[in-house]
């Protein structure tokens, strides 16, 4: 990466959140390559001056620095290490960032082994949420090398608001971990409490005004609460993709030998309602599984 010109960007997974964020970086002027299963979802990205690259090593291969964001860790795995992925193909002083929320352990091992080829890599998940992807507001925790960070803050900075340096490699997945726990505890009060208010018979948009300027006064409330009452369960971020967070939130628990009986609970309560088909709904569905439980109809909107 050079100081004086803008670095070549590579761009891997341009779903909810992959897409508009990578169309910050085309509206800062980066030249940005990209890559993602469904070229038809990369298609508002190539009209907006992104070139295609058909595998993510043919990505890299562009880049000066290249910047993932996909589903789950097999996935995270192919993109890096898989036969037409980045690694094969890494050269000393390229730079990989993944975004994805993944396993802290396999942060590790993207970081050691882009090392091991003179590159260097750092784990920056994101919060947010697809209103913080669009509105470039998101909260970005970064993992790994303290100057790799220094270098990429300017790119950073086009997607996010708070964007802050945890540590070594890993420290941004195990800060991700603790936002996901208080965002499980969170959506199960937001959404337990309107089925109480529906059954009490109050107004939910008056309560929700109420109870958002006080002390229970959160994202979740301002952001997903009204989606709720409107019965928009769309995806800002997918059911089945918190669960993955959570799993591997509880399987760190385990590793280090601490109990999270609240985390678990919610996590099993999120698998009944991806049985119930809710897969791929927003997280917000959630009170779809506790109206079910509770045998209630659904809040007017």
């Amino acid at each position: 990466m050079t100081t004086d010109a803008k670095p070549r960007v590579g761009w891997v997974g341009t779903g909810v959140m992959g897409a508009p964020m990578c169309g910050h970086l085309l509206a800062r002027g980066y030249r940005v390559a990209v890559h993602t299963r469904n070229k038809a979802k990369a298609q508002a990205l190539l009209d907006s001056g992104a070139t295609w690259a058909s595998t993510p090593g043919a990505v890299g291969q562009q880049a000066d620095i290249v910047f993932t964001i996909v589903g789950l860790p097999r996935e995270v795995r192919e993109v890096y290490f898989g036969e037409q992925g980045l690694l094969a193909a890494a050269r000393p002083g390229q730079a990989f960032v993944d975004m994805t929320t993944t396993e802290p352990t396999l942060a590790r091992e993207i970081y050691d082994a882009a090392r091991a080829k003179g590159a260097a890599a750092l784990d920056a998940p994101v919060s947010g949420g697809d209103v913080g992807a669009r509105n470039a507001t998101l909260s970005i925790m970064i993992g790994g090398d303290r100057p790799l960070f220094d270098k990429t803050l300017p790119l950073l900075e086009a997607m996010g608001k708070r964007i802050v340096y945890q540590g070594g490699a890993g420290a941004g997945q195990h800060t991700k971990m603790s936002n996901q726990i208080v965002i499980s505890g969170t959506m199960i009060g937001v959404c337990e409490s309107l089925l109480y208010a529906h059954k009490a018979g109050l107004s939910l948009d008056t309560m929700l005004d109420t109870i958002r300027g006080g002390a229970a006064a959160c994202w979740a409330l301002d952001n997903l609460a009204p989606r709720i009452v409107k019965r928009d369960f769309a995806p800002g971020f997918f059911v089945e993709h918190f669960i993955k967070d959570m799993g591997i939130a509880l399987a760190e628990a385990e590793r280090m030998g601490i109990a999270l009986p609240g985390l678990a609970l919610v996590h099993q309560l999120y698998v009944a309602l991806r049985a119930q088909g809710h897969g791929r709904s927003g997280t917000q569905a959630l009170m779809l599984a506790l109206e079910s439980i509770s045998a209630t109809g659904p809040a007017p909107a």
